[in-house]
């Protein structure tokens, strides 16, 4: 993927265009700083000169004092130059990386199952940094560095054609090895880019399910994984690094050859009488400052070559779109919503079909009680009703109105979804049951408490809604359970999935649970998807998934009493995990 000069430059006015006021100034002090660079050597110039012409002292000790003032100011210039320029590179990349995480947080489901957690971090964070002095120096420090550089062959053309002649041919040669080596190693750079992305995205994932790497005795093989993983990457680092420091390797030798040449020439020069001591000092101070805005530009352009490469997959990030769009504005009503199947086909991919003609209606306030083995399909229903997919052909509305037609936003606030797996966040036990939503009163919070019979539960935390919880491990699962459902009661939606809510608790939690969501699902349409008999108890409608195909459906009265239902075959064994 190669990006056009023009999309970097769009780019940066994107992100800067808001400090238009500080880049204005930033650009200023540079040019500030050019000038008093070209101003100093020319008083060192002069003070040779007029020494050797035998000046007075006044004029040399003002000339000296001229110099230091001079040189003070340039100081200052600098740190005011690197403090702005940091300011506005930090504003420009927190700008993306904020645009970036909300477009990651907008793509679908899918998008985000084949993409590991540590690969996205990498975009978001390691790319992002990598554009720090892209947004705040590239363009300034290369159009400074020219200018410096033209100012400086402007006066020794002044000085003598034949100096500033050979000095812009030198300066030419300069640039052309840095632009070439940039060519050559921006490829190694974006192999490096990926490796190292790859090897977060394995670091993330495996710190993530450390409970089962401990259980299982993994961790000897882990650190095989991790360690091959991290010699490649070292290898294309140290390979990207090679090729770049080979231009620099050129670029030294080629700055050698041309101080040579340029003390060779004001030598001859200086002999012939043409130019003067203080004119040697001048040519060879400049050529000095000549090589600093070369080194500026070829380091410019070797940061280049790893910006190029994070312009180019945060580009390729956001010009993925998400498939599931949102629909028109097109709203349900409140309370309890219908829920209707026609002939739908799904799979996570065209060769794999997962859901086969799925049919069924479900009446506001319903519960239906789905039963089915592992990957029988009764998760990939539930993701279809949120349009975390979409169906591959058939129909999936909610009172009666094509979901694909709703707003999403909408449509997933009307639906509320407990899994066995409860995301909890580094924050109080308020914000992880509003989500944040400062909207959410501490009054409705507990109402919603009292009203689920959680109230006892809750006075036993130690600063109640205060009370910091620390990730996953700050509650057991039955408490984590528990605040799930008082998000969705908080949500207040007319339809709710359980997938598996109840599984792996405590006999006394379980209790506490399900009279909580007995109060959850009153006047509220109720999917409930479990392996247990048990837990769909309450449920008005059965349905039995078999790989994807309804094997029985119906109400829970008519196929418990009739008898060669599979549901009442169930029923009389006594059995609790029959469907496992």
């Amino acid at each position: 993927m190669t990006i056009p000069v023009k999309q970097y430059l769009n780019l940066l006015f994107n992100y800067l265009e808001a400090q238009w006021i500080r880049v204005i100034w930033l650009a200023l002090l540079l040019l500030g700083t050019i000038g008093l660079q070209l101003l100093s050597p020319q008083l060192i110039r002069y003070f040779i000169d007029a020494a050797q012409a035998g000046a007075s002292q006044p004029a040399l000790i003002m000339a000296a004092l001229l110099f230091i003032a001079i040189i003070l100011a340039q100081r200052v210039m600098a740190i005011a130059t690197t403090y702005t320029s940091e300011d506005v590179a930090w504003t420009a990349t927190n700008r993306l990386r904020t645009d970036l995480t909300r477009h990651l947080l907008n793509l679908d489901i899918a998008f985000h199952n084949s993409h590991t957690p540590g690969e996205l971090l990498e975009r978001i964070d390691g790319d992002i940094d990598r554009l720090a002095n892209f947004f705040s120096q590239f363009v300034l420090q290369i159009l400074s560095g020219l200018l410096l550089l033209v100012g400086v062959l402007i006066l020794l053309f002044l000085e003598d054609w034949r100096i500033g002649l050979s000095l812009t041919l030198f300066a030419l040669i300069y640039l052309a090895v840095h632009t070439w080596d940039q060519q050559l190693a921006t490829p190694h750079w974006r192999v490096e880019r990926q490796m190292t992305a790859e090897l977060l995205g394995f670091v993330g994932e495996r710190l993530a399910g450390l409970k089962d790497i401990h259980t299982s005795g993994a961790g000897a093989y882990i650190m095989r994984r991790f360690y091959g993983l991290l010699r490649q990457a070292i290898w294309y680092r140290t390979k990207a690094d090679v090729v770049t420091d080979l231009g620099w390797t050129i670029s030294k030798l080629v700055y050698a050859l041309g101080f040579t040449a340029a003390m060779a020439l004001s030598a001859y020069l200086f002999g012939l009488n043409l130019i003067t001591l203080g004119t040697v000092y001048l040519v060879i101070h400049y050529l000095e400052m000549v090589r600093r805005p070369l080194d500026r530009i070829g380091g410019e352009l070797e940061d280049l070559q790893r910006a190029r490469v994070s312009i180019e997959r945060v580009k390729r990030l956001t010009e993925t779109q998400a498939k599931i769009t949102s629909g028109p504005a097109l709203l349900l009503a409140e309370g309890a919503l219908s829920v209707c199947f026609e002939s739908v086909f799904f799979g996570y991919s065209p060769d794999k079909q997962v859901l086969h003609d799925i049919s069924f209606r479900l009446e506001p306030g319903q519960v239906l009680g789905l039963l089915g083995r592992t990957g029988s399909g009764k998760t990939s229903l539930s993701r279809l009703l949120f349009r975390f997919y979409d169906a591959g052909a058939g129909s999936v509305r909610l009172n009666d109105i094509d979901i694909r037609r709703l707003n999403l936003a909408h449509l997933r606030q009307r639906a509320g979804l407990v899994t066995q797996e409860v995301q909890l966040f580094q924050t109080s036990l308020r914000d992880n049951l509003t989500l944040f939503d400062r909207a959410i009163s501490d009054e409705r919070i507990l109402e919603s408490f009292a009203a689920l019979g959680l109230t006892p539960w809750y006075r036993a935390l130690p600063h109640g809604l205060d009370t910091e919880l620390l990730g996953d491990s700050s509650l057991s699962a039955g408490e984590a359970q528990l605040l799930a459902l008082t998000r969705i009661f908080l949500k207040d939606p007319g339809l709710v999935i359980l997938d598996e809510a109840s599984s792996r608790l405590d006999p006394a939690t379980e209790q506490l649970l399900e009279r909580a969501m007995e109060r959850l699902l009153q006047q509220r349409t109720a999917i409930i998807i479990a392996h247990r008999l048990s837990t769909v108890r309450r449920a008005d409608q059965i349905m039995i998934l078999d790989e994807g195909r309804i094997k029985e459906y119906g109400s829970y009265q008519a196929l418990a009493g009739r008898p060669g239902s599979i549901f009442s075959r169930l029923l009389q064994t006594g059995l609790q995990e029959v469907l496992v």
